[in-house]
């Protein structure tokens, strides 16, 4: 590090869980933000300030008025640009240095079987189960840690889902994939604002422990929130052996 990144990341250095070394490991990794709306905006915004070397986001719409109720990384002078370059811009505008990529696609599976490949963490911040057990597919086959989160109206869940680790569940252990609830989207049933900045600040955490080998993950625990009384709820969550993901039969 020179001295100007030592002075820009001086208070993480401070922190004996993390020190220079946790910062060189933070400049050094490459992270995957799949989705860059309500959740992946803080994501990608803390993300970048906290100095994590490349930034690859995934996301093929484009920004909307209505997305800045909530999707802070957004402005209106983006108006109908790429949220994926929208979130980049942002992040660039406080920490240039972060290397930044854009991928204005859905997150398919042939797409995120290359991407997840070159990540060394993966943030879910999609908006659809389709996509969520897509990403833990392809997290699963390449041994990534994966950190899955979502918000609608009030209600919120994070997690993170290692397979690096033998003793934890995959996302498909915990929401089984031929169990698909029914899909509920904001735009018809609402979300509160501040909601997806609390969750998606709990994922940049957790993706920035993981890099950086401080703490302990939220692997094998699911929180629960809601923002109605600001509880949460801890619910431990173990891998199922018969789980068509990661299971061994």
């Amino acid at each position: 590090m020179n001295d100007q990144q030592l002075l820009r990341y001086s208070r993480h250095i401070l922190l004996d869980e993390i020190g220079i070394e946790g910062q060189q490991r933070l400049l050094d990794a490459h992270a995957l933000v799949v989705g860059a709306g309500g959740l992946g905006s803080p994501v990608a915004l803390y993300l970048g300030t906290a100095g994590v070397g490349t930034l690859t986001i995934i996301d093929h719409d484009s920004v909307d008025l209505t997305n800045l109720q909530r999707q802070i990384a957004h402005d209106l002078s983006r108006l109908g640009r790429p949220k994926a370059e929208s979130a980049l811009q942002a992040v660039a505008a406080i920490n240039p240095e972060v290397r930044g990529r854009a991928l204005v696609r859905r997150a398919d599976p042939a797409l995120l079987e290359q991407c997840v490949g070159e990540a060394d963490v993966v943030v879910d911040c999609s908006d659809n189960f389709a996509t969520r057990q897509a990403v833990n597919a392809a997290c699963v086959r390449h041994r990534k840690p994966l950190v899955a989160g979502a918000a609608i109206r009030f209600d919120a869940q994070v997690s993170v889902y290692d397979p690096r680790a033998g003793a934890h569940p995959c996302y498909a252990c915990v929401f089984p994939p031929a169990q698909a609830p029914e899909e509920v989207a904001c735009a018809t049933m609402g979300v509160f604002a501040p909601l997806v900045g609390i969750i998606g600040a709990v994922q940049a955490a957790e993706a920035l422990k993981l890099l950086a080998g401080a703490g302990t993950s939220l692997a094998g625990r699911l929180l629960m929130l809601d923002a109605r009384t600001m509880r949460w709820d801890e619910f431990t969550v173990a891998r199922d052996p018969a789980c068509p993901v990661c299971g061994t039969g």
